[in-house]
C-alpha cells in the first residue's frame, strides 16, 4: 500500500484505540443504569417513603471508609416517593434529590440494602413523615462535607439521615461516635486524612458513619438486591 494511502488508516485506527477506552465506559454506565432501572421496577411495590438505603460508592473517599468503618456500605440517603417517582433525599454535592435508579446505578455491581424502622407501621404516619421531609429541607442544596464536620454548614451522607430522623422524629439512628473511634491505620485511610486536615486531625470531631446507622437496632432489613 502507498504510504500516503496508508497514513489515513493509520490515523482511523490510533483514534479508534484512543476512543475504546471512553466508549467502554458509557457502554458500562448504559448497561448498569438499564440494570438499575430493571431492579428498582421489581422493587418498587416493597418501598416505603423513609425508607433507609445504603450502597458501596465508587467515590474517590470510599475505600477509606470502608476501611475505616469495617464496613462495605459507604453511601446512603433516604427514600421518598414524589410525583409517583422514587426519590433518593441524598448527600453528595451537593444535598439532593435524585431519581432511584440514577442512584443504585452509581453504586458497586448494582448492589443495594434498604432498611426500615421497626415500627414504621405505627410511627410513619402521612403527619410524621410531613415531618421527616421538612427536617430535611433546610439543609437542601447544601455543600457536601469533606471534612465530616458536625454543624449544618456542610453535609455528609450518614449526617444527613441521622439529623433528619432525629429532628423530624426525635429518632436517633446509630451510635454518634469521634473521628478517634475509628480504625484509623490503614494507610490509604492515613493519606486521605492527610490530604484532607493535614498534620492537624480533629479526632475529637463528632461522626456517624454509614455502618452506625446501618446496625442501629431501630431498623430491619428490607431488601438486600
Amino acid at each position: 500500500m502507498k504510504r500516503w494511502l496508508l497514513l489515513p488508516t493509520l490515523l482511523l485506527a490510533a483514534l479508534a484505540i484512543a476512543a475504546y477506552p471512553r466508549l467502554h465506559r458509557r457502554l458500562h454506565r448504559f448497561q448498569s443504569h438499564r440494570a438499575a432501572e430493571a431492579a428498582t421496577a421489581q422493587i418498587a411495590p416493597q418501598l416505603r417513603d423513609g425508607d433507609l438505603i445504603f450502597h458501596t460508592s465508587r467515590s474517590a473517599q470510599s475505600r477509606a471508609i470502608q476501611l475505616a468503618t469495617h464496613s462495605p456500605y459507604s453511601h446512603c440517603g433516604i427514600v421518598y416517593q414524589e410525583a409517583g417517582a422514587w426519590q433518593v433525599f441524598e448527600a453528595v454535592q451537593p444535598v439532593k434529590r435524585t431519581p432511584l435508579a440514577d442512584w443504585v446505578a452509581r453504586g458497586q455491581g448494582g448492589h443495594f440494602v434498604t432498611k426500615r424502622l421497626r415500627d414504621a407501621h405505627a410511627v410513619l404516619t402521612p403527619a410524621a413523615l410531613a415531618r421527616l421531609k421538612a427536617a430535611g429541607q433546610p439543609m437542601l442544596g447544601h455543600n457536601y462535607d469533606l471534612y465530616f464536620g458536625w454543624s449544618d454548614d456542610r453535609i455528609y451522607c450518614s449526617e444527613l439521615i441521622w439529623k433528619v430522623y432525629e429532628r423530624g422524629l426525635g429518632r436517633r439512628l446509630g451510635q454518634l461516635q469521634h473521628l478517634r473511634d475509628f480504625d484509623l491505620s490503614n494507610p490509604a485511610v492515613q493519606a486521605k486524612l492527610r490530604e484532607r486536615y493535614g498534620p492537624n486531625l480533629p479526632l475529637n470531631e463528632t461522626v456517624i458513619s454509614p455502618v452506625s446507622i446501618f446496625n442501629s437496632p431501630e431498623l430491619v432489613t428490607v431488601l438486600n438486591r
